[in-house]
């Protein structure tokens, strides 16, 4: 099977004639490594599907320092969601770490087919689900536990975090520094 079908059919039924509708609205790309497919205050008009290599979202300060909110993977759903629903500047960036293919999907005629087909418009309310349930277990984890928990965490969720992600990166999104990362994987190595 497809595997972006399959993707797809783990929030739901999607029919063949579902895929391609969906297809008719997305745009294959390769994307460098180092690219921001959304920009700061940048007003998106994509979303995307992350069909290989690694993309960040992060938040610059006024001091130019960037604190990295979410890392995706293939294949998941990428993209600055408030902004798109609200048609508003993004807060966030988006930035490729790697070379990444994409699917390319334009979010209006996305939405215009979410309102013509209720197929589509239960999978898009099963993806809002699925990304509202992954932001809170997010803020779990960044309340619920110490710099060492949320690292054995990131750890589980992406278990070869450490070659596909720079550490800078990985203490940011932990809310540490990356000598306090290099510590507590120290002492992990060491038991």
């Amino acid at each position: 099977m497809n595997p972006i079908i399959a993707f797809l059919n783990s929030f739901g039924n999607v029919s063949e004639d579902m895929f391609a509708e969906l297809k008719e609205i997305s745009v294959y790309k390769k994307i460098d490594s180092g690219e921001q497919i959304v920009k700061l205050q940048e007003v998106p008009t994509k979303l995307y599907i992350l069909l290989s290599g690694v993309i960040r979202c992060y938040l610059s300060s006024e001091s130019g320092k960037d604190y990295n909110k979410s890392f995706y993977l293939p294949i998941s759903f990428v993209g600055s969601l408030t902004a798109l629903i609200k048609n508003k500047p993004s807060s966030f960036v988006f930035e490729t770490l790697t070379a990444c293919e994409v699917y390319e999907v334009d979010y209006k005629k996305f939405m215009d087919l979410c309102k013509e087909n209720s197929g589509v418009n239960t999978l898009y309310s099963k993806v809002l689900e699925v990304v509202y349930m992954k932001y809170e277990n997010r803020l779990m984890d960044l309340i619920a536990l110490d710099a060492k928990g949320r690292y054995l965490e990131l750890r589980k969720q992406v278990p070869m975090v450490e070659t596909l992600i720079p550490q800078y990166h990985i203490a940011s999104y932990l809310g540490i520094t990356p000598v306090q990362l290099s510590r507590i994987r120290r002492k992990l190595d060491s038991y």
